[in-house]
């Protein structure tokens, strides 16, 4: 049997804007511990000019695909779990992994801030409401923060536009383990979709995601690429990384349907269209 550790930060070694309380608890392994210091050492003796992001997306290729495992506490703390993946959570490590590297910070205490900063909105950690869950909410709070930035143009292939319309998590309550547990949450929950819908960002239709000639001039090696839906109440459906392969894009992505991180072989033109709730894809780099 595994043990989950449970890390308390002096309020000391912590910055201010990321202290929810008096201290700050994590959920991990040691072995998460080890693989991001691991990882990050690594990344010291790499070329300039690496592409990191794929550098690192690269290395949880196989690993298997979990759904929910930041809901395993009743009290929210910052979840990290290097060892299984759902499409959000191999971003955010991904992410974090990245902007370590870039800024020269391998410590797994440079890591943790990195992600808590990320996920949480404002870098503070309170409870399940304080935590970012709408991705259109993630990119543009990491835009704020500068570690993202939406690439909107040129029109084509970004020729569609998302009026954003979020409304599933308080709608579904009972879908959700915190919000059965905590039914004061949503509430909260339905005003912070609110401040989310309405905003409106321009993305590239399903259909142009064939001319690979023009995404080469908007999409990068790495990109995340956050895909839309018109799902009633959600805004992206699925993330993953830009891979391109003999002049063609693909995705890399912790799959549900394959069961593990993997970069798919099929071209994402031809994945897109196997899900007819699908719209189309928008696209966030991480900035250098």
């Amino acid at each position: 049997m595994r043990h989950i550790f449970t890390l308390l930060f002096p309020l000391w070694l912590i910055p201010a804007t990321v202290v929810g309380a008096d201290k700050e608890a994590v959920t991990y392994q040691k072995k998460d511990s080890v693989t991001v210091c691991r990882l990050l050492a690594a990344s010291r003796q790499l070329p300039r000019g690496t592409n990191l992001q794929l550098f690192f997306a690269r290395k949880f290729l196989g690993l298997p695909y979990v759904a929910h495992t930041l809901e395993i506490n009743d009290d929210e703390r910052l979840v990290v779990n290097t060892r299984q993946l759902d499409c959000t959570t191999l971003v955010e490590n991904v992410t974090a992994l990245t902007l370590c590297a870039q800024r020269g910070q391998y410590t797994w205490r440079d890591y943790l801030r990195t992600l808590t900063a990320m996920r949480y909105r404002n870098g503070k950690i309170t409870d399940y409401t304080s935590r970012i869950h709408y991705f259109t909410e993630w990119i543009t709070a990491n835009t704020k923060e500068g570690i993202v930035t939406e690439i909107q143009s040129p029109n084509p292939p970004f020729s569609a536009v998302q009026q954003v319309s979020v409304s599933f998590m308080s709608n579904h309550p009972k879908s959700y383990k915190a919000l059965r547990n905590h039914p004061e949450y949503v509430a909260d929950i339905k005003k912070m979709e609110q401040q989310v819908s309405g905003q409106r960002f321009r993305y590239i239709p399903k259909t142009a995601v064939r001319n690979h000639s023009q995404l080469r001039k908007a999409v990068k090696d790495g990109d995340i690429i956050a895909i839309t839906c018109r799902k009633k109440g959600l805004d992206i459906a699925h993330l993953g990384f830009a891979v391109w392969k003999e002049g063609k894009l693909h995705l890399l992505n912790a799959s549900q349907l394959r069961g593990q991180v993997v970069e798919e072989p099929k071209i994402l033109y031809e994945y897109l269209q196997e899900h007819p709730t699908h719209t189309g894809i928008r696209i966030i780099r991480i900035n250098k």
